[in-house]
């Protein structure tokens, strides 16, 4: 009877964890359990990037359906726009560690502040982007080894989604500043709300239903920036509606010009140390179309949307991890913040080796749902199994990773992805792909490696502790 009850007992702990991960109440994860602050965190950040990652599943199902060219144009734009999503998730990352400090002093007037220097900042800089993306879309399509067929098909495509860069940069960067803050669940609530209109809209645009006419790839394009746009607004209503920890206000519009520095300071390195890992990808992406052509392009561009699926809620743990270090350390408590990250470490490691183990027995049955082209499946069911090949140490990486980004130390995983993606991956999957002929299933080999190689390098790192020193 005891062993029954204890068993209630600890399913009843669980199930409160939950609800109260889910509550959306301001919590202080600066004292009491570790597992608990990493539980109340963990969920609704893990559940926040699966709302991301179902706006990506969600394209490329509609999508593949409109042919080879229609679902290569997406991946190949894809690519492209992680440089986008490399910026955000930069200045994003910087904006955290700033917010999450002041938080963990108890200064949360000071933590708006500079979440508003930095919407300030990202606007500015995203205006060019968006331009420059929109004006030469057909030959950023070319670029990218894209065939004539597809720059023809997929020319709107990318000029849409190139030029809602700007909407793409604030959706991860409000939901930067509120995980920051500790408010993982205001960051849910807006995904939530832009991938269920993205869902309601993406068959609506594409296909066309009574008086709404078909847009075919191009509605795919309009579903995804309405859907964010939405998202956003969201976001931004409650910024300044004065009811969350974070509350923007007028006079946080004066510019601050050591709170933007600082910033900087810690976006770059941040922002670098994503654009090599986006350039990494883009250079792959490249491989692949050049020795597989259309075929090996599509399919390895369908087996990353559904890798992203699940590495995304990865991401979304370990962000919880940025976010303790970030606060922990704003309360004078390292050591805590050390522990934070090693719990998160093993329970990330848990979760991309039980996903690991599903890729690599139903990879045929999962791809199945996305493309009927036999040629097709058969890159994509390879390159899902190659690539899940080394998740665990993917789950271990992105945790190392985002602990130092969350310290503010941004420098130091940016070498660390500039060494293991351009002086390792990209060499061992050019030299797999062409000179021993092994073709896209070389490049699909060199992600795995070089992946399990961050990880080992991150984790020794970390463990010097010089994290601990970092003052934002």
């Amino acid at each position: 009877m005891s062993t029954i009850h204890t068993t209630n007992s600890r399913t009843a702990n669980i199930f409160n964890l939950i609800k109260q991960s889910l509550n959306g109440r301001e919590q202080d994860y600066t004292s009491g359990s570790i597992r608990r602050a990493v539980i109340l965190l963990a969920i609704p950040m893990m559940l926040e990037m699966i709302m991301e990652s179902v706006f990506a599943l969600v394209d490329i199902f509609f999508v593949s359906h409109l042919g080879k060219h229609a679902t290569s144009t997406v991946g190949l734009t894809e690519s492209v726009i992680t440089i986008v999503y490399s910026i955000a998730i930069g200045i994003a990352m910087a904006t955290t560690a700033i917010v999450a400090r002041r938080i963990g002093e108890k200064n949360p007037d000071a933590a708006s502040k500079a979440g508003m220097q930095a919407i300030m900042v990202s606007i500015a800089l995203t205006l060019v982007i968006s331009i420059t993306g929109a004006i030469f879309a057909p030959d950023i399509l070319r670029v990218m080894g894209a065939e004539e067929a597809t720059v023809q098909t997929g020319t709107t495509y990318t000029r849409i989604v190139m030029g809602s860069s700007m909407v793409i940069m604030l959706l991860f960067l409000i939901n930067g500043i509120f995980r920051g803050a500790g408010d993982a669940m205001m960051a849910l609530k807006s995904l939530c709300l832009a991938s269920i209109c993205n869902i309601i809209l993406c068959p609506l645009l594409i296909r066309g239903l009574g008086p709404i006419p078909a847009f075919g790839l191009t509605g795919a394009a309009l579903a995804t920036t309405i859907g964010r746009s939405i998202g956003v607004f969201y976001q931004c209503y409650h910024l300044f509606n004065g009811r969350r920890v974070i509350k923007f206000a007028i006079k946080h519009l004066v510019p601050d010009w050591a709170t933007i520095r600082s910033l900087i300071d810690i976006a770059w390195p941040a922002t670098l140390q994503f654009l090599i890992g986006s350039g990494s990808w883009i250079i792959l992406a490249r491989l692949v179309a050049d020795t597989g052509h259309s075929e090996a392009s599509a399919g390895y561009q369908i087996a990353l949307r559904i890798v992203v699926f699940f590495i995304l809620p990865a991401w979304g743990m370990s962000n919880a991890a940025a976010t303790l270090v970030g606060q922990n350390l704003g309360a004078q408590k390292p050591e805590r913040a050390e522990e934070s990250v090693f719990k998160t470490a093993r329970y990330n490691a848990i979760f991309m080796g039980a996903v690991s183990f599903i890729f690599l027995f139903g990879a045929p049955w999962i791809i199945g749902f996305f493309t009927k082209e036999e040629a097709v499946a058969g890159y994509a069911v390879q390159a899902l199994r190659i690539i899940s090949a080394g998740y665990i140490f993917y789950g271990i990486g992105m945790v190392m990773a985002n602990a130092f980004n969350g310290a503010g130390d941004t420098k130091t995983p940016t070498i660390v992805n500039l060494f293991c993606f351009w002086f390792f991956q990209i060499p061992l999957a050019y030299t797999l792909a062409k000179v021993l002929e092994f073709g896209p299933i070389g490049v699909f080999m060199a992600i795995p490696i070089a992946e399990t190689m961050i990880a080992i390098v991150s984790f020794i790192l970390f463990r010097k502790g010089k994290w601990k020193l970092k003052k934002v």
